[in-house]
């Protein structure tokens, strides 16, 4: 398995904890052919992403059908090349049609063109991303920071730039890098009511700016 953890080197352990949220996520028929059918699409970058991966190990982890309470499964791209809203749509259009006899509502987004309308949508300015990797550590939760994908020949690629402590450990925990406070609340109030065994971390203190006080991508303090 191809395995990326942020920019850090990959913390002790989290070798093996990757192999271990694979199995579950393997085990999830209707995930895996959601996983093969985005891949034959040739979407630059792509991932399935957030939810989807994150609730699939939590509905594993609890003991429940592994395609309980998922609303719909996020697959991000990155496209540079044009950020016109009609090529986005003809991507959004061409993924539908590939799931369309399964049952998922897949929610399609080119991460190259978010920087042009998330201030619109929550308030807040977004850097322009370089990669769907940058994307996903921007995410508002640490555990939903995650994607997954499957290479050309067949190898699963797994990016956690935060590890996979929290998303094994039931842990709910903020990510402060851009998503305002607000809307990880309502994430984890929705979440906790379809899994009330995830637990919610406090976020670290803040400094000046409100922003986390620690550096980079990575939280500091337990549950890393």
């Amino acid at each position: 398995m191809n395995l990326l953890v942020g920019p850090a080197p990959a913390p002790a352990g989290t070798v093996r904890d990757a192999e271990t949220a694979r199995s579950m996520l393997r085990e999830s028929d209707l995930l895996v052919e959601v996983l093969a059918r985005c891949a034959g699409l040739g979407l630059p970058g792509w991932y399935l992403a957030a939810g989807c991966v994150a609730q699939t190990v939590w509905n594993h982890r609890t003991g429940r059908p592994l395609d309980q309470g998922i609303r719909d499964h996020d697959l991000i791209y990155f496209d540079d090349a044009d950020l016109g809203w009609a090529a986005e749509n003809e991507a959004i259009r061409a993924a539908r049609a590939a799931v369309r006899d399964l049952p998922v509502e897949l929610e399609v987004r080119n991460q190259a063109r978010v920087h042009l309308w998330y201030e619109a949508r929550f308030g807040i300015p977004c850097p322009r991303y370089l990669s769907a990797e940058m994307a996903i550590g921007t995410f508002p939760s640490t555990a939903s920071s995650v994607g997954v994908r499957l290479e050309p020949d067949g190898a699963w690629r797994l990016y956690a730039p935060f590890g996979l402590t929290d998303l094994l450990g039931l842990i709910l925990r903020p990510n402060l890098v851009l998503a305002p406070a607000g809307v990880f609340a309502r994430k984890a109030r929705r979440w906790r009511e379809r899994w009330p065994e995830l637990r919610l971390c406090a976020p670290e203190p803040e400094d000046g700016d409100g922003r986390p006080a620690g550096n980079g991508p990575y939280p500091s303090g337990p549950g890393r």
